[in-house]
């Protein structure tokens, strides 16, 4: 079987994650704040607080800004779960909006279009698909405007750029994943940065059951949860930190190389802006509108000729708890509708060659003519 995701482990990383546990000491400790410190170096500045996922990172992001019941968080209709479901979590109600046809993005022209008729809004939440970057130019001017800050989605955007600036690092916070299918794993794990200093002192709190990370006995100033990362966590992130870039490079490499062999078909491929760093978290690809409703039999193909194939990422509003809680149906979400049924994930990662690249690349063609 020919892999869809699989992370990049080196003798390094095991040593690292062996010392922790003959140290002792397992949870939110020394490695745990030289993770955050070398994250927020890699990022170019801000405070960084890890936790245990990229959703606990969005939760958190949200309950630091008082996001309550009554409240409208914005996000966009394609995307994983749990970019709404924190929302959900918070008490407030996520407001969907439509994507780009390209970058698969939440689009600027309809989330104005969306704030016109919502009064609500506590904050918007851009995600950053599939390693490109939102236009976050639009976006950010839209929130100016109207003075709602943004938390970004960057989950599989670490490292990507536009403009010389990072996802993650345009909005008010910007919340990261490192998961196994991420381009650096620490397993589970997530952070949040920020260059707000009180912010991150709230972040810090809410992560650790409330406790006041400054005074000199503990004091616990919220009813906070437990959303640490652990030592172990930690020292594997430090060490896949270090191998980021080379890591990108690949994936990019990879990319270009599933361009090329698509040249010639039917298989849209994805699209990176000029001047943007598209970090390929995922290589999405869409199979022609007349073949929509065969996609998900093609998956199954794919899988049974040996090449794991996935859904690009969920259309959450139509999914069942959204469709009935909210009564979201088809056709709400007109470019979301054409591209959730058209996207297929395929194979890439560190280990992924060139002759099976071919091989992914080959069984699709075919199955589109």
């Amino acid at each position: 079987m020919i892999q869809l995701a699989r992370p990049h482990i080196d003798d390094d990383d095991i040593a690292a994650v062996t010392a922790v546990l003959r140290s002792g000491q397992l949870v939110q400790g020394p490695e745990v704040a030289a993770f955050e410190s070398e994250l927020s170096r890699f990022l170019g500045g801000g405070y960084v607080v890890a936790v245990n996922s990229c959703t606990s990172a969005l939760h958190l992001a949200l309950l630091s800004l008082g996001v309550r019941q009554g409240d409208q968080v914005i996000v966009p209709a394609f995307s994983w779960p749990a970019t709404a479901n924190v929302v959900v979590c918070c008490g407030a109600r996520p407001v969907f909006v439509d994507i780009d046809d390209t970058s698969f993005a939440l689009r600027p022209e309809a989330l104005n279009s969306v704030l016109r008729s919502h009064e609500r809004v506590k904050a918007i939440v851009p995600v950053h698909p599939f390693g490109e970057m939102a236009d976050m130019d639009g976006i950010s001017e839209i929130a100016s405007d109207r003075a709602i800050p943004i938390i970004e989605d960057a989950a599989c955007a670490l490292g990507s750029s536009f403009g010389g600036r990072f996802a993650g690092r345009v909005g008010l916070m910007g919340c990261y994943s490192f998961h196994p299918r991420k381009a650096i794993t620490t397993a589970e794990g997530g952070a949040v940065v920020t260059e707000d200093e009180e912010l991150a002192r709230r972040l810090r709190m809410l992560r650790n059951h409330g406790l006041d990370p400054d005074a000199p006995a503990p004091d616990f100033m919220l009813a906070g949860l437990n959303q640490r990362l652990t030592e172990i966590q930690a020292a594997l992130g430090r060490t896949q930190l270090r191998k980021l870039t080379t890591l990108i490079a690949s994936r990019r490499n990879q990319a270009s190389e599933y361009d090329k062999l698509f040249e010639r078909s039917q298989i849209k491929t994805p699209v990176a802006r000029a001047s943007s760093t598209h970090v390929f978290q995922s290589y999405i690809v869409l199979i022609p509108e007349n073949r929509a409703t065969d996609r998900n039999e093609m998956i199954r193909e794919l899988r049974q000729a040996g090449i794991e194939a996935s859904i690009g990422t969920h259309h959450i509003p139509v999914l069942r708890y959204y469709r009935e809680t909210f009564g979201y149906a088809a056709g709400d979400f007109p470019v979301t509708d054409n591209i959730a049924s058209r996207a297929i994930a395929l194979p890439l990662h560190p280990y992924v060659t060139a002759q099976e690249q071919a091989r992914v690349a080959e069984a699709l063609i075919a199955m589109t003519h």
